[in-house]
């Protein structure tokens, strides 16, 4: 059965590996491989390093008798669409094979050739999501496409990659990340997609509970506010718990600019949930 470890396990393999992962997973479980310390550690190790000099690792570095290694990037400002991963195996076959062509009716169009909205139309029963889920923040003929087909695995997708780049790229809980402009830049793209399909993403609300209580206020400000607004209507304790009070912390602490715009993005949260509310309405009403 779908016990949890394993659905754990699973939902790890399907971040590095989606189209190996076929089930559908559920979008909230609990979490496995997950260190909650590792942000206080990692600062309390900064502090005592800065204060104790220079680390033998670091003065080696500084000697150039060690090498340091880059920080690989796994997304980029871009966010470029990458070939599907089912389109690029079918293209090898069909070149070994020599069968089929390109113009077939069962083949996946490619969504890095698709830059029309009628190439949209014309193909959106051959599209295949790319394998990178990332470049679809930047792409509004995909953010079309996903949300028109509402198919929750793409969701799933989304969730999954987007809840570890938040997790890691985060500036105030990563000690020492010097990527703030880049971390500001996914922010803002999140933000982008977000008011394109009028909802907001699980993962960015997750990723809001858990970090606001590290958040000193300052670091990517009008992102993280921006983020809030789209927070969806959920259950008002947690609202209060995860969201209210980690921001009421701050608001009585800081600036009259800092308020007004703690009071802006809550309007407008209030005002795009009641817009939600009303969408929901009409639909029922209808129906």
């Amino acid at each position: 059965g779908m016990q949890s470890h394993l659905q754990a396990l699973l939902s790890l393999y399907k971040l590095f590996c989606p189209e190996q992962v076929t089930i559908t997973l559920p979008g909230k479980m609990k979490t496995y491989f997950k260190n909650s310390e590792g942000p206080w550690k990692a600062a309390i190790t900064a502090v005592r390093q800065r204060n104790q000099g220079i680390s033998p690792l670091s003065q080696a570095v500084f000697l150039g008798t060690s090498q340091p290694q880059s920080r690989k990037r796994k997304w980029n400002a871009q966010l470029v669409i990458p070939a599907s991963s089912t389109y690029t195996k079918h293209l090898e076959e069909v070149r070994g094979k020599n069968r089929l062509c390109l113009c077939s009716t069962k083949v996946s169009f490619p969504v890095e050739q698709l830059q029309t909205f009628p190439q949209l139309l014309q193909n959106i029963h051959r599209l295949e999501f790319p394998s990178q889920m990332g470049s679809v923040l930047t792409s509004p003929l995909l953010l079309h496409y996903m949300n028109c087909v509402k198919d929750e695995s793409i969701y799933l997708r989304l969730y999954y990659w987007m809840g570890q780049m938040l997790q890691e790229e985060c500036t105030w809980c990563v000690v020492d990340n010097p990527n703030e402009e880049e971390f500001k830049s996914f922010l803002e793209s999140i933000y982008k997609a977000e008011c394109f399909l009028q909802e907001g993403f699980s993962a960015c609300e997750e990723f809001l509970y858990k970090t606001l209580p590290l958040w000193d206020g300052f670091c990517c400000r009008s992102e993280v506010l921006r983020l809030v607004s789209w927070i969806p209507p959920n259950n008002f304790s947690d609202i209060k718990s995860y969201l209210y009070d980690p921001l009421a912390q701050l608001f009585f602490t800081s600036s009259i600019y800092f308020k007004c715009s703690v009071i802006e993005s809550l309007k407008q949260l209030l005002q795009n949930w009641l817009n939600c509310n009303l969408i929901q309405v009409d639909s029922d009403f209808s129906s």
